[in-house]
């Protein structure tokens, strides 16, 4: 079962960070990817994806407040072309939802079935800016503890804080529970009125994340701690997902007024490492 990321938030105030900026190329392969969704069918493909409902009954973690369904048009569905993934703010029936833990939003979080590891990711979306809202693409693996096993935020960001997209890693010696969180952020005007390309790297030793072709930010395995510091050395899960409120996303408020919000995604594409073929 696919471990939640960001568990036992403490009184961080966000869970990006600043510490690791670059500006530096990047260049998205030409050849066919390994593993490609252009949502270009009727349906979501559940053979590539499956819904996260693991914890609509007892909460999400850091407090967020929505209830993610399952294959529900209404907060997931292809629509010209891109996947949808929509919030809006309305209670749900338990006779009709079993697993509704009394939340008061919906959305909808889907995760590749396929574990992904190293080579090149590029995810092309538009994001939502109401407050509140809190969008993310990002990666953990399949088993284990967090953060001790890792995290890869390729894209978050928050409402409140519009058209500033953060970059971060987790792992078990630098993490936003310790304050040690290794990232960077990078404002992008467009962020809710156009698609950008969010980008990834990965690499045995290093990790870069960008958008449209440039990378923001950079980690190398080139600190202390062996896996503690650097647990980025098996395959993860890819993650797309809408988060309503929480500690970070919340922290603003919410504005009911401005739901429904959705994320869009035209595309998910990667390309493996040459050698993880």
């Amino acid at each position: 079962m696919l471990i939640a990321a960001t568990m036992l938030l403490q009184t961080t105030s966000s869970l990006g960070a600043t510490n690791y900026s670059v500006d530096v190329p990047m260049e998205t392969p030409t050849t066919a990817p390994g593993f490609a969704d252009e949502f270009n069918d009727p349906e979501i493909d559940t053979g590539k994806w499956r819904y996260d409902t693991s914890r609509n009954a007892q909460g999400w973690y850091n407090n967020e407040r929505q209830y993610y369904a399952a294959d529900r048009a209404k907060n997931a569905r292809i629509e010209d072309g891109a996947l949808v993934i929509e919030a809006h703010r309305e209670t749900l029936k338990r006779s009709e939802f079993a697993d509704w833990g009394g939340q008061e939003y919906t959305s909808a979080k889907l995760v590749t079935r396929d574990l992904l590891g190293y080579g090149f990711y590029e995810i092309r979306a538009k994001l939502p800016c109401g407050r509140g809202t809190w969008p993310a693409i990002w990666m953990l693996p399949e088993t284990g503890e967090w953060p001790d096993q890792g995290e890869i935020d390729i894209m978050e960001m928050v409402g409140w804080d519009a058209n500033v997209v953060h970059g971060t890693l987790h792992s078990g010696a630098f993490n936003h529970r310790l304050g040690t969180q290794r990232g960077a952020q990078v404002t992008i005007p467009s962020a809710c009125t156009a698609y950008h390309r969010y980008q990834l790297s990965w690499t045995k030793d290093r990790i870069l994340i960008g958008y449209d072709d440039r990378g923001y930010m950079e980690v190398r395995d080139d600190q202390p701690g062996g896996h503690a510091a650097w647990p980025f050395d098996r395959p993860y899960a890819l993650i797309l997902n809408l988060a309503i409120g929480g500690d970070w996303g919340g922290k603003e408020g919410i504005d009911d007024t401005a739901l429904p919000q959705r994320m869009s995604v035209d595309y998910v594409r990667f390309w493996p490492a040459p050698d993880t073929d």
